[in-house]
């Protein structure tokens, strides 16, 4: 139903702060659950962030209190910051949507996904 295409990741250092940002095509942007998922080699995705139709908002207590998301519907956009940065960060960050508003934090209910965007932490 929608691309995803995020961008933002890159190199940092321990205490830095690193903006995600993720674009969506498509009209029906407002009718999707916006999420932050990530990998690193291993383990399974990993649920980092949700927010809802209304903005609602959910965490992975790993980043509660230092990552906030946020969405913008007029430009299709979801952002995640991400603040006092961790080598435990360190993974391959995914954009992902799920059209309605049920906010899951597992994997397979989301319908579409990003390519992903490389964030690496060093201490």
């Amino acid at each position: 139903q929608v691309q995803l295409v995020e961008s933002g990741g890159g190199l940092a250092q321990a205490g830095d702060s690193l903006k995600l940002s993720c674009t969506a095509s498509g009209r029906t942007f407002s009718s999707y659950t916006m999420g932050w998922f990530r990998q690193v080699p291993g383990k399974e995705r990993e649920f980092v962030a949700i927010i809802g139709l209304f903005g609602n908002t959910y965490y992975n207590n790993s980043t509660k209190g230092r990552f906030i998301i946020s969405r913008d519907n007029a430009k299709n956009t979801v952002a995640l910051q991400m603040n006092s940065l961790k080598p435990e960060d360190t993974a391959i960050y995914y954009c992902a949507a799920r059209l309605g508003g049920e906010a899951y934090a597992t994997p397979v209910k989301y319908d579409d996904w990003g390519q992903g965007t490389q964030v690496t932490v060093s201490s």
